[in-house]
């Protein structure tokens, strides 16, 4: 195991206040999809990650143009972490014509390959594999692109991890292996459903580097990813990092979530990433009025790109064939 310290200093204050903006769109962004959905806006279900910024936020700026994401159903903020416009997802959850997926994806199919984010997948680690796809294909073609893909604690049970994995390794693709571990399978807790407590060690079995890390930390979850990156576009293989975090709503929208213990929320809300990286930056003495205009910021901008999503015209009927393969 390579485990990171629990806290990394910061090392670039515009850089890091750059991510706090990130996450705050990304937790807004969110906020406002509760709101559609509540509105009778979105088609299906939707799954939100507001208490996970850190993770995806963390992992984008640690990869590369060129690199490659995959992500689960829970992805809106892992395809927003890789630059994909606020307004362009807000139409495609709406299934307006302009969403980035022509309004065909939605909440969970959420896509953007023009900044490498490569598929939002409802099917339980169906991505895992094809990371590995991404992986070969960039060996295979001489260069150095990585493929990250994020996954939750339950994917870990299933046999596409197991596969992916032992694939990987195998052939030293150059894939990060990102479990977003909060804690839950749906509505069943990790303990009820897992015989180990670190799902970290798995990568031992598979002869990989692998680490548990604090997916709350920013700082934490970059330098973790950084380095995987690294020994990945070296040739040494893929890494397994567990990044201990926690979503604050429940598993969709329709769950109240009333199966978590009491207090388990509020404890966690004390270790929201936002306000960590918020503490950090006025400990470093970034002034309190500049993050408060961060925010502020943050929160316009995604008023705004939803403002002009809900103007945004319904596909044409037409076109319900176009792209669909069989």
């Amino acid at each position: 195991m390579l485990d990171h310290d629990l806290e990394t200093p910061l090392t670039d204050s515009s850089e890091e206040v750059d991510q706090l903006r990130a996450m705050w769109e990304i937790r807004f962004f969110e906020e406002e999809c509760q709101r559609l959905f509540a509105e009778g806006l979105v088609g299906g279900s939707t799954h939100l990650c507001q208490g996970q910024e850190a993770v995806v936020v963390g992992t984008a700026r640690a990869l590369r143009p060129g690199d490659k994401m995959l992500c689960t159903y829970r992805g809106h903020g892992a395809v927003l972490a890789m630059g994909a416009p606020l307004d362009r997802c807000f139409g495609e959850i709406m299934g307006k014509a302009e969403g980035v997926c022509g309004g065909k994806g939605g909440s969970m199919h959420l896509t953007d390959t023009s900044v490498g984010a490569y598929g939002s997948f409802a099917i339980i680690g169906a991505h895992l594999p094809i990371a590995n796809g991404f992986g070969f294909a960039a060996r295979y073609r001489g260069t150095d692109e990585v493929s990250a893909c994020f996954f939750g604690d339950g994917t870990a049970n299933i046999g596409a991890f197991h596969e992916a994995l032992n694939l990987a390794s195998l052939w030293a693709l150059p894939v990060i292996f990102i479990c977003e571990n909060n804690l839950y399978g749906e509505y069943s807790p990790i303990a009820s459903t897992t015989a180990i407590a670190r799902l970290a060690d798995r990568a031992d079995s598979y002869s990989m580097a692998g680490e548990q890390i604090d997916g709350n930390d920013i700082g934490v979850v970059r330098a973790a990813v950084e380095a995987a990156a690294a020994r990945a576009r070296a040739g040494e293989g893929p890494t397994l990092i567990e990044a201990l975090t926690y979503r604050h709503k429940g598993h969709s929208r329709s769950d109240p979530a009333t199966y978590r213990p009491a207090g388990e929320l509020e404890s966690w809300l004390k270790r929201d990433p936002i306000t960590l990286l918020e503490d950090a930056l006025e400990g470093s003495g970034v002034p309190r009025e500049q993050l408060d205009e961060v925010r502020e910021g943050a929160e316009r901008a995604v008023v705004e790109a939803l403002e002009r999503a809900r103007a945004w015209s319904e596909p044409d009927p037409d076109l319900r064939l176009r792209s669909v393969y069989a």
